[in-house]
């Protein structure tokens, strides 16, 4: 019976195909425009949900899951990262926390790499240059670029987008390194001829690109703050795919425009769409608005994760990619 079936909450429209297999399944609202919810909507939404579905754009904190219902059972999130919610209070309400990990890998590690060749080989300068039909033909000092092939990057987060980022760079010759929570195994830096680094301050200050791949939490918040961007080579660049909050932003802007830093490429900025204006006026800076993960074929693989941590809780079993306060 319909009546039967888990109630479920879609905060953002999702893939077409995602969205028709939920309603298929569950009794699903969907969201009718592609905005985020306001909080009063939120609020009116768990109240009467077995099941939320929300975004990274949606702020899931302590004091909206204190007023959600009796009803709502699971956070099913659409998306890896879970620091807009409060997996805390969630798990103290008796609510369970599911994410997507895994299925956005290589999105995201394509997308740091052309971030990188971007910044380096001044691609957005030289498509600026042709949209506004000021080329004047070749020449031998225009637009000149840098090449990646034997740089240095140092890949800050070497978990599995890391990982692929640098198998990525290999391929391009770059030479890799990482600092990492924990070092990996040997096999595994063998398998991608990185050299590991206990101190993060020596290995910025050696490498000629840096990746941010990392998540946000409090550890890492502002992690590249301004101390540590300082100690980066005045020709050197920095990428940043993962959370605009490990970059202190502000310190970046100035660092960039006085040339203490060569270059930039960001997807992900430190108060979402509220981007310093400074840093967009810039011309060694790529801005991207968070297209790391912005690919059909992982987006529907996010949702059928979603589907499948929804389902196997409707069955009476722990979903298979539940968050607990232990992990984050």
């Amino acid at each position: 019976m319909q009546s039967d079936r888990l109630s479920v909450v879609v905060t953002q429209r999702l893939p077409e195909p995602v969205e028709r297999r939920m309603c298929e399944l569950f009794d699903t609202k969907l969201r009718e425009h592609d905005s985020p919810m306001s909080r009063e909507e939120m609020l009116a939404s768990i109240q009467k949900a077995d099941v939320l579905v929300p975004t990274l754009t949606d702020k899931i904190d302590a004091g909206l899951i204190a007023q959600a219902g009796d009803r709502l059972k699971l956070i099913a999130n659409y998306g890896a990262g879970v620091d807009h919610i409060d997996v805390h209070t969630a798990r103290q309400r008796g609510i369970l926390v599911s994410n997507t990990p895994g299925v956005l890998t290589d999105d995201t590690a394509d997308m740091t790499m052309a971030l990188i060749l971007a910044v380096t080989r001044r691609i957005p300068e030289g498509l600026a240059t042709m949209q506004s039909g000021e080329w004047e033909g070749w020449s031998p000092t225009a637009l000149l670029g840098g090449r990646i092939a034997g740089r240095r990057l140092g890949i800050l987060g070497m978990g599995r987008i890391g990982q692929g980022v640098a198998r990525r760079a290999a391929a391009f010759g770059m030479e890799v390194h990482y600092h990492n929570r924990h070092r990996l195994r040997s096999e595994t830096e063998e398998e991608y001829q990185a050299t590991y680094w206990e101190s993060l301050d020596q290995m910025v200050a050696r490498m000629d690109v840096i990746s941010v791949n990392c998540p946000h939490t409090p550890a890492t918040f502002h992690l590249m703050n301004a101390r540590r961007l300082k100690l980066m080579k005045p020709e050197a660049v920095i990428v940043n795919t993962s959370r605009g909050e490990v970059i202190d932003e502000n310190a970046l802007t100035r660092m960039l425009r006085s040339r203490e830093i060569a270059g930039a490429g960001l997807d992900v900025y430190e108060h979402g769409t509220d981007v310093n204006p400074r840093l967009r006026a810039l011309k060694n800076v790529v801005l991207l608005p968070h297209m790391g993960s912005a690919t059909i074929e992982g987006r529907i693989e996010m949702g059928e994760k979603v589907l499948l941590n929804i389902k196997t809780f409707d069955d009476g079993h722990r979903p298979p990619d539940q968050v607990v306060p232990s992990m984050l």
